[in-house]
């Protein structure tokens, strides 16, 4: 679109040229026509930059063509497009001081001298309101497309804020009944647990049912409050390695069969053990869900200057599992594993087990 301005200044520039040409014969042609095809080059270089100095330097051109006055005419328009009332109203009036000089000096004694003199006037007139036409009509052009952005801006913060707002709404629902569900498991664990008819084993399992309800309990109110604060850091100390060991005693206390192996650094940072400790939880999970009766293997091994860890168990024969699942456990993980530059794996192998490994870097982002 640009080419198409260029094209249609230049005609026009041309044209006045060629229209102040008619009434002055040229002594000088080819200075004269040289010039001014010079002038009409200078015009299109001043919609690009050097708009004021090109337009000063077209108007002493003047002297040695009559062809480049059209195009001195056609700058001012350039500028009034570009540049704001005070800079506009400066170059026009150095031009018409510059013209009514060369006029008075030239054919002052002359009877059209009014006539040119009011006919340059005009044009200038002209040249200046259509170049301020055209800026007032991009500044509104602008001013739309930024309330657009705005409103556009605002439509989005909105919807973010009603997103934030529902799941609010509803991690609060998911509160009230999670908490009440867990809070008579609880209770039950512990009836339970304290019955003296009970078998030793039973009461063992109750207590570890009544403290991981009690565990959960606190889990979900410390999600609950990350998503009704700001503020995201939580009191509690987070598992570090040094926990996994009791997570796999915790898992055994309910009947499970696990083969712990610990060949891993035991004083890994606490950042690493945090990210074994999931995949340890969630490994030890998806077995109790899928493979209840199945012998579980944990194997934490140094490797490549961080902390691998498998977790492998025969898969049933029906493929089915006892409780449901969502699938997410692992998603989460593959995301945690992501964003500290570790590495997670999981599937069947030929030897008709399930694995799960995953290797954590020893400094982690």
């Amino acid at each position: 679109m640009r080419w198409w301005v260029d094209v249609g200044l230049v005609a026009l520039a041309a044209a006045m040229g060629a229209f102040f040409l008619a009434d002055t014969p040229m002594e000088y042609p080819i200075i004269d026509v040289t010039t001014g095809v010079f002038s009409l080059v200078l015009l299109v270089v001043a919609r690009r930059g050097w708009t004021v100095r090109i337009a000063l330097g077209l108007i002493p051109l003047m002297v040695v063509s009559t062809l480049s006055m059209g195009s001195a005419m056609v700058a001012l328009a350039v500028v009034a497009r570009y540049r704001p009332w005070p800079t506009t109203l400066a170059v026009v009036g150095t031009h018409l001081t510059f013209v009514l000089a060369a006029f008075t000096a030239v054919a002052s004694e002359d009877p059209q001298f009014v006539v040119a003199v009011v006919a340059v006037l005009a044009l200038d007139a002209a040249m200046v309101a259509s170049g301020k036409l055209v800026r007032s009509q991009r500044l509104l052009v602008e001013s739309w497309q930024e309330r657009a952005r705005e409103a556009e801006e605002g439509q989005r913060l909105r919807v973010e804020e009603a997103r934030h707002a529902e799941r609010e709404r509803i991690a609060r629902e998911m509160h009230d009944v999670l908490a009440h569900r867990l809070s008579l498991l609880a209770v039950h664990a512990g009836a339970l647990e304290i019955r003296r008819a009970a078998p030793d084993d039973e009461r063992r399992a109750a207590g570890v049912i009544r403290e991981s309800a009690y565990a959960a309990l606190e889990d979900l109110r410390e999600v609950i409050g990350m998503l009704r604060s700001d503020e995201a850091d939580s009191d509690r100390p987070q598992p570090t390695l040094a926990d996994v060991p009791a997570l796999v005693e915790q898992s055994r206390s309910t009947g499970a069969q696990i083969v712990f192996e610990n060949c891993g650094t035991a004083s890994a940072a606490d950042g690493i053990g945090r990210h074994v400790y999931r995949v340890v939880q969630e490994g030890l999970t998806n077995a109790r869900k899928h493979a209840p009766d199945a012998p579980v293997r944990v194997v934490l091994t140094d490797r490549d200057g961080g902390l691998a860890v498998e977790i492998s168990n025969p898969v049933p024969a029906s493929g089915t599992a006892w409780l449901p699942g969502a699938g997410s456990g692992l998603v989460g993980l593959r995301e945690r594993m992501q964003l500290v530059g570790g590495r997670l794996e999981h599937g069947r192998t030929p030897a008709g087990e399930f694995r799960l490994s995953a290797w954590v870097p020893e400094r982690t982002p």
